[in-house]
């Protein structure tokens, strides 16, 4: 019997469902979300190398070029596998062997649970995408276009400037070609989803996601840079980069899908990592933008969802233990996952996360009620000695239409608004905003009657953008508008 064998007999010997090996650190073994007890000892790179045997050699350059892989491994005695390969540095090596082919997250209970029932897969080639596809996108990333949805009824729909158009000349493609298995295809079906991540020549990195309607099986295709942009290349307020100084606390950017949310958030961290060498650690769903040390002495450790780690709560608690500086969080989606953004912060970690909420205001309001009713007031005091800033953006049709501009609204936490977080007072959030552009806030209709004034942006677009169309009159009234 092979090594690799010999290892995998235990996993199915014990039930379970899943083996991780990591260089350096004791294996772990889980029945779907539940940890079980594994007497393994650690194993250094090579020693899980030479546990791979002929899977490492028959894979390692194409490992070495893209990062990770997904696999098949069939054993004549034991059964198929999935294998999962991750080698975020030379000297670390990740293996992953699942049974079946859906990672399940664990459960982090509690009133307003958000969950998600989308499989993630690792990054994969090009080569893997139709040409078709590649050619549409191509054609769509030429037009300016940032997001390409695709369906077998029709031809493709471009959104350029936020707006949708139709490609015209070319036919509908069935997503089943994106999903590259059987397996895949069928937890769509079931009414499930997939999530995948491409490097696509000539188009940069794109993300596809693959649901079933009663068209059949469709896509929607995100189309971003390969590296994480600066904060003068997005047009950003220069009221946000001193963020990007804070020593610790929770950093939240909100906003509605779409709205760029986390490419301020890349902005922002390749934005510190320029600044000082630190450690910074993400974990993403899935990694959008490749962030890279800008010192020597700096680190970063990129964490895909369903790759690199199980879940979001599940690697915001193993990264408390590998010494970062900077907490990049994907999404707060669940309680648990806040719960321990906030212990991050607390901790003396500066934490950035994304959360789906219209306005500064809201956000506080969504983390406090993800918890039940007698939790909420402890929530409360968390949030009011971590937080220290809210980002709230949404994009806007550029007046020569050329693009897309952020609005940015940006709410600091001082003393007196940590004190209205803590009494639950967030109705009146906004008046501190109105009052605070001495202490570094941006109220968003200032930021809209700003982009009208320089004439970026039309009258009636800040008007469709703003949270309070009388105030925005009065910004414009009051720059001569």
């Amino acid at each position: 019997m092979k090594a690799i064998d010999s290892v995998l007999k235990i996993l199915l010997q014990q039930a379970g469902t899943e083996l991780r090996l990591v260089s350096d650190r004791p294996p772990q073994m889980f029945r779907e979300d539940r940890e079980l007890p594994l007497t393994i000892p650690a194993m250094s790179t090579e020693q899980i190398r030479e546990l791979l045997d002929d899977v490492w050699t028959s894979h390692e350059a194409a490992l070495r070029r893209l990062g990770q892989l997904s696999l098949e491994y069939s054993s004549a005695e034991l059964g198929n596998f999935v294998l999962l390969l991750a080698e975020p540095d030379e000297s670390t090596l990740e293996v992953r062997f699942r049974i079946g082919e859906r990672f399940q997250s664990a459960s982090a209970g509690g009133q307003g649970e958000l969950r998600t029932d989308a499989m993630v897969i690792p990054s994969a080639d090009s080569d893997q995408l139709p040409a078709a596809v590649v050619a549409v996108l191509r054609r769509a990333v030429s037009q300016g276009a940032s997001d390409v949805h695709l369906s077998p009824l029709g031809p493709p729909i471009v959104r350029i400037n936020g707006a949708l158009q139709v490609l015209e000349g070319e036919p509908g493609f069935d997503a089943a070609a994106l999903l590259g298995g059987r397996e895949r295809t069928e937890h769509v079906q079931a009414g499930g989803s997939v999530d995948r991540a491409f490097d696509v020549p000539a188009v940069g990195r794109v993300r596809v996601n693959v649901y079933a309607s009663e068209e059949g099986l469709c896509a929607a295709v995100r189309i971003l840079r390969r590296e994480a942009p600066t904060l003068p290349d997005l047009h950003l307020p220069p009221q946000l980069e001193p963020l990007v100084d804070l020593p610790h606390g929770l950093v939240i950017a909100c906003g509605p899908t779409g709205c760029g949310k986390s490419t301020t958030l890349a902005a922002l961290v390749q934005h510190a990592l320029r600044a000082r060498a630190q450690v910074l650690v993400t974990l993403e769903d899935p990694i959008e933008y490749v962030i890279r040390p800008m010192r020597a002495s700096g680190l970063v450790r990129q964490r895909e969802v369903g790759t690199h780690v199980r879940d979001f709560a599940t690697g915001l608690r193993d990264a408390l233990r590998e010494d970062p500086d900077m907490l990049l969080v994907g999404e707060m989606r669940d309680p648990e996952t806040i719960g321990l953004a906030l212990t991050a912060a607390e901790t003396g970690h500066l934490v950035l996360a994304s959360l789906h909420s219209r306005t500064a205001a809201s956000a506080v309001e969504r983390i406090v009620d993800t918890y039940a009713p007698e939790r909420q007031r402890q929530i409360r005091v968390q949030l009011a000695d971590s937080l220290r800033a809210v980002i709230s953006q949404r994009l806007v049709p550029a007046a020569d239409g050329t693009g897309r501009l952020p609005a940015v609204e940006l709410l600091r936490v001082t003393p007196a608004v940590a004190n209205l977080i803590r009494e639950g007072r967030t109705a009146q959030i906004v008046n501190a905003l109105q009052a605070g552009a001495g202490e570094g806030m941006l109220v968003l209709e200032r930021c809209l009657a700003d982009l009208v004034r320089a004439k970026r942006i039309g009258r009636d677009t800040a008007q469709a953008a703003a949270n309070d169309s009388a105030t925005l009159e009065e910004y414009l009234r009051a720059t001569g508008c």
